[in-house]
């Protein structure tokens, strides 16, 4: 996991300013912890959990109560999305425009290993039909697929 989060942060960063831009955007201020929340989510290829973040961002200063509260505001603004996949730990990731990551989208949880990957949101189809809740046809539910995954078969 060290290395992953490691070569994460080597990877190419968007600008500081668009950060601060979104932040500021969603009405929030534009804080270090913030900026390096928004960072590890940006670079992050499924969802992180409030521990994932305080092992990457605990080396450079930051505290699990400041990365916990920054995690809470930055969900209730809508830049991050929080998630439960069944394991009753919450999970964040960071919304995002292009259509893959928009909105809903479902997850595959891999009962073995326990790794989290994104599924595209057009490998589940959702149908409104007579008797289903409202939330389907508005598409407002959570999805999650629990299986598996490549290595461990």
């Amino acid at each position: 996991m060290r290395k992953e989060m490691a070569a994460r942060k080597n990877a190419t960063q968007p600008k500081l300013t668009e950060y601060q831009d979104r932040l500021r955007a969603a009405g929030l201020r534009s804080t270090s912890p913030r900026v390096a929340v928004l960072r590890e989510l940006e670079s992050a290829t499924s969802p992180l959990s409030h521990a994932d973040l305080v092992e990457a961002l605990g080396e450079e200063g930051y505290d699990r109560v400041t990365i916990y509260r920054n995690l809470t505001d930055l969900t209730e603004a809508g830049l991050v999305v929080r998630a439960d996949l069944g394991d009753h730990v919450w999970r964040f990731e960071l919304k995002r425009e292009e259509k893959a990551h928009q909105g809903t989208h479902p997850h595959f949880t891999c009962t073995d290993c326990g790794s989290v990957a994104c599924l595209p949101s057009e490998s589940v189809r959702l149908t409104s039909t007579k008797g289903a809740p409202r939330s389907v046809a508005a598409r407002s539910v959570d999805i999650q697929l629990r299986g598996l995954c490549d290595r461990c078969v």
